[in-house]
């Protein structure tokens, strides 16, 4: 297997104030920030590797959550890393990313919010009044790395700073 990437925290500073946008507070942050476990493998098969909820995670159907996860990669170039919600998240509660796969480019990790991964989700489930319920520590999306490729004739030179979008500003 070919090791192309680590996670990393972000720094204390960027993790209280992005959750700070997005949660009140009543939060104890730098215990959560604390106790943020990386993103890891649960086999020697996965290729997927789990990211665990901050905090607790409730979300009801047609509702939205933005979740900060501590967490950076940092990738060589060529690579990118896929974020997928786990996948019996999906099945049972149909669980999904907002923006379908989160892309974290390589370049990201140099971003001034230190390429935070904020992963945003949604619950589409079929019954009305279905909610689905992460426990803070549990898996509730997983990363794959994948390698890519560029075109010929590519002449990019620009420089990100940013997430969501940043690149085609």
């Amino acid at each position: 297997m070919q090791r192309i990437a680590k996670f990393e925290k972000v720094s204390f500073e960027q993790y209280e104030k992005d959750f700070k946008k997005l949660f009140s507070d009543d939060f104890d942050i730098k215990s959560i920030y604390d106790e943020i476990k990386l993103p890891k493998r649960a086999t020697t098969g996965s290729a997927g590797y789990d990211f665990f909820a901050p905090i607790d995670i409730k979300l009801e159907k047609n509702k939205t959550i933005l979740v900060p996860t501590g967490i950076r990669a940092k990738i060589e170039e060529g690579w990118v890393l896929n974020i997928f919600p786990r996948s019996g998240l999906g099945f049972k509660h149909r669980l999904q990313l907002d923006n379908t796969v989160g892309i974290i480019d390589s370049d990201y990790y140099f971003s001034s919010n230190e390429g935070h991964i904020m992963i945003k989700l949604s619950c589409d489930a079929y019954d009305e009044n279905h909610s689905v319920f992460v426990e803070k520590g549990n898996g509730f999306a997983q990363g794959i790395f994948m390698p890519f490729g560029i075109t010929f004739d590519d002449e990019v030179s620009e420089k990100r700073d940013g997430g969501f979008g940043s690149t085609t500003k």
